[in-house]
């Protein structure tokens, strides 16, 4: 979210210790990229899959207040939402009031009158609060930010019962030099350490000094590796198709992170938001829903919650898939999953029908596959040496082959 600029730990090579070392007490693993050390100790076990939730911003912008952020909440429980797996509630820009002369960040009153009150509210729910916040002095939309209050700020986080804290760059420029964005970051990590409660730690810096390969360091679970998103196909499919060469950076308990969806906004055809959801899965990407739950139509909350596409990005494995082909529009996508099969997405980028065919060979198989179409919930057959689908415009075909 910006309005002021415009603008692994998968493979584990553990190393062996002889009975009786001094050394016997660590757990040493050398990780892949600048993956979370293997000892977690300060993780708490969050976001082992990608998380699922709810965001205020693509939808509400600032037009956001306690009512609202009730309503959606409840719509998430009565649409079947919490049960495909969304859990978290974001409360992002525009809840913002000040800090008062103890430090401690006070609500917009007219807003939000008593915000432990409200997440007394979600987690009577079953589900978990996010916010919003800056390391800058304020946030992109003008309001106050962190800078300067970071203790402060972690702990009355804490005190209200937040279970996510989205960190977002806004006017960070403004406080920090370019090389001081690590820092900043660390700096709330241990505050939120500090304060006590387990909380899900999302950067948001829009990939900057390619922060896939930091952000685990610092603490994050979970990383925008993008600039913001919008409800087009064309910057959809931009920001989804260039995660590819990332995956080695994301893995249990740290994920790179497209962006919110756009999936109902009213922007792109149901075929185009099953193309996001289904990119979004293969590349094991929070799925963070932008719209309103209150006012989704059947399909909107089909392409949402269907349960055979949700767990290819909920794949314990959490492998991050990528791409395996591509010619011209055609592009194929693979994503190995837990149980030795793999979640294979055929993409068309052209605004016509198009055939595109995946060979076993380039997914590294060599017996004949049993093929499952995912979005139609139907198996297919066995196939010898590959698979032909007709994809539409601008559409994906999402297979699973075993």
């Amino acid at each position: 979210m910006k309005m002021i600029r415009e603008h692994h730990l998968r493979d584990l090579h553990w190393l062996p210790l002889p009975p009786g070392s001094f050394h016997g007490c660590l757990l040493l693993a050398l990780c892949i990229g600048t993956a979370l050390c293997a000892c977690g100790a300060d993780d708490h076990g969050l976001a082992l899959t990608p998380p699922m939730g709810w965001n205020s911003w693509n939808r509400f912008r600032l037009n956001i207040s306690d009512a609202v952020v009730r309503k959606q909440a409840g719509a998430m429980v009565k649409s079947g939402m919490k049960a495909a797996g969304y859990e978290y509630v974001v409360i992002d820009g525009g809840w913002e009031g000040y800090h008062d002369a103890q430090g401690l960040f006070r609500p917009n009153k007219l807003k939000f009158p008593d915000m432990k009150e409200l997440c007394d509210y979600i987690h009577s729910l079953g589900l978990k609060v996010g916010i919003h916040t800056t390391p800058g002095p304020v946030t992109c939309s003008g309001r106050e930010g962190s800078y300067g209050y970071e203790e402060e700020d972690a702990r009355t986080f804490a005190r209200w019962g937040i279970d996510l804290v989205k960190y977002d760059w806004c006017s960070g420029e403004t406080a920090y030099k370019p090389t001081e964005i690590t820092a900043a970051y660390e700096k709330m990590h241990q505050a939120l350490l500090r304060a006590g409660r387990p909380i899900l730690y999302s950067l948001c810096e829009y990939g900057l000094d390619d922060v896939w390969k930091w952000g685990a360091s610092v603490g994050g679970h979970m990383w925008r590796t993008t600039d913001d998103i919008s409800d087009e196909y064309w910057n959809v499919t931009y920001i989804g198709f260039e995660q590819n060469g990332l995956e080695k950076y994301a893995g249990p308990g740290h994920w790179n992170d497209p962006d919110m969806l756009e999936i109902g906004n009213g922007g792109m055809t149901d075929e185009e938001y099953r193309t996001q959801m289904s990119l979004w899965c293969i590349l094991a990407a929070p799925l963070f829903a932008g719209n309103d739950l209150e006012n989704m139509n059947a399909a909107t909350l089909g392409i949402l919650t269907n349960p055979e596409v949700i767990s290819i990005d909920q794949d314990p494995a959490g492998i991050q898939g990528h791409r395996v082909w591509q010619e011209g529009p055609r592009e194929v996508w693979m994503k190995p999953l837990k149980d030795g099969s793999k979640a294979v997405g055929l993409f068309n980028r052209l605004e016509y029908p198009l055939m595109i065919t995946v060979n076993w060979r380039e997914l590294g198989l060599r017996a004949p596959g049993t093929v499952r179409d995912l979005w139609a919930r139907k198996d297919l057959g066995t196939f010898t040496t590959g698979f032909t689908g007709s994809v539409a415009a601008h559409g994906v075909v999402l297979i699973n082959v075993k």
